[in-house]
């Protein structure tokens, strides 16, 4: 190691950046958290990523001024108060907070900590795992800013070249912006559904030609976007299946993107998340929740997410892998926005939080019906309507006979129809049935039906 931060040294030392005595900390640091995790949890460290490995979370500005927050004089942190704490808002910005109460309002203003509110993570921590034996670990969750930040730092954390990461098709583009674009991932699919439901096999489908022993990423994203699915209880049952004897050749982890949770409209389908089902059933696979409140609390422009990790909050492998991740954040998006953990602490408070949750569930139930309903109607020779029960959305088929694009859709409806939908290649229509009133649903079908009918003749 002596000789490697020596060399390392040399090099930066000519760009005048870390003195030999920063480097060496640093280098003790990370190889400190890797030697954790590696004794403590062989099958994370084999699927972590190259910057996973090298990650530390710096003892440098946030984490020195985290040690100093209940000091009287604390010189830290770059934020304009009072001397006392208390933000010096402009009058304008404290106005449209006046229904907070004071400490809160004032927190909202104030830099949030990298990982997240401290109440907040609990809070969430405590919502989520309500129902489930207290002897299942799980973190306390990780703050990022909305679904796509948790989905981007688990691809920071485990993608990379030479990783292999499975989503099945069609999928929220998003994935591929993340682990492939970003990070380099090889990421391969197969077809989300088989008949009316879910293709249970499509995962081992994908990984049939990975070589044992190489680590692989799956993503379980229930109720789905853009299928609007969540799997039955025995599509559940022979996922897990499936993903246990992956683990058995290939150190997994299963991302479960839980953006939709709650938003289930079958009465036989299971609501809760799949992350409980997998956790500690084998020891070679590692689920992972990303969830938020973007949908489930409604709170869209809000951008809060979480990410909660397969261990105890107490666990000394948590730890090390908290301090990579924080590293990541703390190099990416500083830390979360305070205003709006604040907004969503207000809501969790709330003992009506969860009937008001139902109002709106209820209310995407009666446009899914209808919705099940008219697309049951359509011409079968001109859409066909995939399996749908949950979530938000639901997605079309143009037969393939037809020779006719989704794109080609999209725009005949654009300009001929008054009418917006999401084109997927090659062939499928998204509706997002939640951003459409009920009244106004068999008129948006009938548009659609009438723009693909006037592309086939």
């Amino acid at each position: 190691m002596c000789a490697r931060i020596a060399a390392a040294a040399e090099t930066v030392a000519r760009c005048g950046r870390l003195s030999l005595e920063e480097l060496t900390l640093a280098t003790a640091l990370v190889d400190r958290l890797n030697a954790t995790i590696q004794t403590g949890s062989p099958t994370l460290w084999a699927c972590l990523s190259p910057l996973a490995r090298r990650a530390a979370y710096p003892p440098d500005i946030p984490f020195q001024a985290a040690e100093a927050r209940s000091k009287t004089y604390n010189a830290t942190i770059g934020q304009i108060t009072d001397g006392q704490g208390h933000i010096l808002a402009l009058p304008a910005i404290e106005r449209a907070l006046a229904g907070l109460p004071t400490t809160d309002r004032n927190q909202a203003l104030l830099y949030s900590p990298i990982d997240g509110l401290a109440e907040l993570r609990q809070r969430w921590r405590e919502r989520q795992r309500r129902g489930q034996p207290a002897d299942k670990p799980s973190s306390l969750p990780l703050v990022v800013v909305g679904l796509t930040h948790g989905v981007s730092l688990v691809a920071d954390l485990f993608g990379g070249e030479q990783h292999t990461v499975v989503v099945p098709a069609p999928f929220w583009g998003n994935y591929r912006l993340a682990f492939a674009v970003r990070t380099g991932a090889r990421l391969v699919s197969g077809l989300a559904y088989r008949g009316q439901g879910f293709n249970c096999e499509v995962f081992a489908e994908a990984l049939a030609d990975l070589p044992a022993g190489e680590p692989a990423v799956v993503i379980l994203n229930f109720p789905s976007n853009p299928g609007g699915y969540s799997p039955t209880v025995e599509e559940r049952e022979r996922i897990g299946s499936s993903l246990r004897q992956i683990a058995d050749q290939h150190p997994l982890v299963v991302v479960c993107d839980d953006a939709y949770a709650g938003y289930v409209f079958e009465p036989e389908i299971p609501r809760q998340s799949m992350f409980w089902e997998l956790l500690g059933t084998h020891p070679n696979l590692l689920p992972i929740k990303v969830d938020g409140a973007t949908k489930e609390f409604c709170l869209f422009g809000g951008r809060v997410g979480f990410v909660t990790f397969p261990f105890d909050p107490a666990d000394e492998v948590m730890a090390a892998l908290e301090s990579k991740a924080k590293c990541v954040m703390r190099g990416t998006v500083s830390s979360p926005v305070a205003t709006s953990q604040v907004l969503l602490l207000q809501a969790l408070r709330d003992e009506a939080v969860d009937a008001a949750i139902e109002t709106v569930r209820l209310a995407l139930l009666e446009r899914y019906r209808l919705l099940k309903d008219l697309v049951g109607r359509l011409d079968a020779r001109l859409l066909q309507p995939l399996p749908f029960n949950s979530g938000c959305f639901a997605l079309l088929e143009i037969p393939r006979q037809h020779d006719v694009s989704s794109e080609a859709v999209r725009r005949r409806l654009l300009d001929h129809y008054d009418t917006g939908v999401i084109a997927l290649a090659p062939n499928y229509l998204r509706l997002a049935f939640c951003s459409v009133a009920a009244a106004a649903l068999p008129e948006l079908v009938r548009r659609i039906e009438a723009a693909v009918s006037d592309l086939v003749s």
